[in-house]
């Protein structure tokens, strides 16, 4: 058996890993060591650890690194917990491969780790760009640590390419957000209303959006601006999961509860778990907001998506996606556009591009592949492809 840690530090990127967990949890070929770090052990943003263990999926360990604070000297100070932390915990586990998925500033601190124990890294969804975030560096930074690269298109293979990354360790597999739908068992609108207590008599929108961490101050105005046009539906109903534990994200979640405490028709979660999360969408109006769902996931579902600012710019979208400025008047006419019929017949024929559901048996078989041929070789030359 070889031993493969998973690293997971946020509600959704475990809602992402879920169906690569399964898969490896039932392979006798591995060992399955799951660690658990950032947002999800933090009361904060709603101990998440805890669906991951109602899934059935055994924690090998715990890490706590979250500074209760909300600047990027906090972000930094956390990413140094992280690495002594795990510094520690790979010294006496010792596994085969680490996987992560992602960009997120945790995830760039334990690869850096992993970097120095001499573990080969696999990294799922290099290549993609983000413009208005600082994942954007921290996602490039993560290829260039990692040993294998698992990408969502084929455009974004060829970015991690350009990044001097050889092609024969570098493979599309799609995404595995369309891989969670196909596979969900989605609960009844009724069933959903229920478990959030909150009436869904009326059509709802689905609400997520975090802080743009390349804007310095800008969160608070930005999202004033999309509540100030939530307040202009009143009989629309607004189901809200906060942001993520990034710079300025606790500004944006103080003010979803001040919102919701004054709105009937508004509720707040700090998360949903991937259930609900999927089952709401499912019988959505719309998503709006600045969360790669809206660009990943929601098209699956045939419904259009607000995507708000400068997050998500640079990622491959598809015809159910309306882009604009996060300003009161360009938000609210994009809603007026998704919620339009002819808009709404255009994202009910939309096709996702991210791939056909099928990514954690690729990824599964390329690393046992490298694994049982001996091809893992942490000597990795640079790829010059002329560009």
């Amino acid at each position: 058996m070889k031993k493969v840690c998973v690293l997971t530090a946020t509600r959704a990127e475990y809602g992402l890993l879920k169906p690569l967990l399964q898969v490896l949890k039932e392979d006798s070929f591995f060992e399955l060591s799951i660690v658990v770090t950032g947002a999800h052990l933090s009361p904060e943003f709603g101990l998440t650890y805890q669906d991951i263990e109602n899934d059935g999926f055994i924690i090998d360990k715990k890490i706590e690194i979250l500074v209760s604070a909300d600047t990027p000297s906090s972000i930094s100070k956390s990413m140094g917990l992280a690495m002594i932390s795990f510094a520690e915990y790979f010294s006496n586990s010792i596994p085969d491969l680490l996987i992560v998925l992602g960009d997120r500033y945790e995830t760039l601190a334990v690869c850096t780790t992993a970097m120095n124990e001499r573990i080969p890294i696999v990294h799922l969804y290099g290549g993609e760009v983000t413009e208005g975030a600082i994942d954007e560096s921290i996602r490039h930074a993560i290829t260039k640590l990692s040993y294998l690269h698992f990408t969502s298109t084929d455009e974004y293979r060829k970015r991690v390419i350009q990044l001097g990354e050889h092609p024969d360790r570098v493979y599309t597999v799609g995404g595995l957000g369309v891989e969670n739908i196909l596979k969900q068992k989605f609960i009844s609108l009724e069933e959903l209303s229920t478990s959030i207590d909150f009436d869904l008599d009326t059509p709802y929108c689905m609400v997520t959006f975090h802080p743009v961490t390349l804007e310095n101050e800008q969160a608070e105005n930005q999202f004033q601006a999309l509540l100030d046009v939530c307040e202009m539906y009143p009989n629309m109903k607004f189901i809200f999961t906060k942001a993520n534990a990034d710079a300025n994200g606790r500004v944006i979640n103080q003010m979803i509860d001040r919102y919701v405490k004054g709105h009937s028709h508004a509720v707040a979660f700090a998360s949903l778990g991937l259930t609900r999360y999927l089952s709401g969408m499912n019988y959505a109006s719309c998503v709006i907001g600045n969360s790669s769902s809206g660009l990943l996931e929601a098209p699956s579902f045939g419904i259009p998506t607000i995507n708000i600012g400068d997050r998500q710019k640079g990622r491959i979208q598809s015809t159910s996606v309306i882009n604009c400025l996060p300003i009161k008047y360009e938000i609210k006419k994009s809603m007026e556009l998704a919620l339009s019929d002819a808009f709404k017949d255009i994202a009910k024929l939309t096709i996702n591009p991210y791939g056909d559901g099928n990514t954690s048996n690729k990824v599964i078989e390329v690393i046992k592949e490298f694994i049982q041929n001996d091809h893992i070789d942490l000597k990795k030359q640079f790829y010059d492809n002329g560009g």
